[in-house]
Formats: C-alpha cells, sequence, structure tokens
C-alpha cells in the first residue's frame, strides 16, 4: 500500500508539471518607445523561452512600442533578432500604429509579423486563455 500511495503521489506531480509546461502562453502589451521597457520585455521573453522551451510568447506593439522592431530605434536590437529565432516567440505589429505613424512594414527588423489590430490580437489571446503581460517599468 507505501507503495501504491508513492506511485500514485509520482504521477500526480508528473502530470502536474506536464501540465504546467505545456500551458504557458503569454501575451505581453507593448506601447512605449522607452528603453526601460525594451529591455524589460526582451529580458522577460528570453528568460520565460529558455526556462520553458514549450512556451508560446507574443509580444504585441502598437502606440509607439513598434519602435522596439525598428533598427534605427530599437535599444535591444541584438536581443530582438534573437528572440525572432526562439521557437514558439512572436513580435507583431499593429498595422493601425504603422499607418498612423507612417511607417512602412519594410522599415522592421525581418522576420517581424504584423496583425490588423493589436488591441483585437491582444484580446483574442485573451479569450483564448492567454495570459496578459503589460509591459511597464
Amino acid at each position: 500500500m507505501k507503495y501504491f500511495v508513492l506511485f500514485v503521489l509520482a504521477v500526480s506531480a508528473f502530470s502536474y508539471a506536464l501540465a504546467q509546461g505545456s500551458d504557458y502562453r503569454v501575451v505581453f502589451d507593448m506601447t512605449s518607445r522607452d528603453s526601460l521597457d525594451q529591455k524589460a520585455v526582451m529580458r522577460w521573453v528570453k528568460e520565460i523561452a529558455k526556462a520553458n522551451p514549450k512556451a508560446e510568447l507574443e509580444v504585441v506593439m502598437y502606440g509607439k512600442g513598434f519602435e522596439l522592431v525598428m533598427p534605427e530605434k530599437s535599444t535591444v536590437l541584438a536581443d530582438v533578432k534573437e528572440v525572432i529565432r526562439m521557437p514558439g516567440v512572436s513580435l507583431r505589429v499593429c498595422k493601425v500604429a504603422l499607418k498612423n505613424n507612417n511607417v512602412d512594414e519594410k522599415m522592421l527588423v525581418e522576420g517581424v509579423g504584423t496583425v490588423p489590430d493589436g488591441i483585437y490580437e491582444i484580446i483574442a489571446k485573451q479569450r483564448a486563455g492567454w495570459g496578459y503581460i503589460k509591459v511597464a517599468h
């Protein structure tokens, strides 16, 4: 009986650990051009992706947040290029914000995607069960 209880506890703990690792989905809301916010979101994404390789992470940029992925304005360009290559990580810029700021998609770092509406993208992710983090320092 003692071994059975230990077996059940071990299986439960393993199942719990698997469940925690496989359902790690977070959308980051980036609206700031602030260099501290740029550094923070890149640090968070890199740390999470390395600790949880199966995590799904998306940074959605609107307002002035898209400057994170503009080579001439980003303060963390090397980090941006690194996270773009990480599995499960996506960087998305709001097309409305680009239009409002007269920025062409070609001005963004290669590999960065766009979404029609950044706010709607965040809402859709939340409805799908994703966690939400507002990038701010």
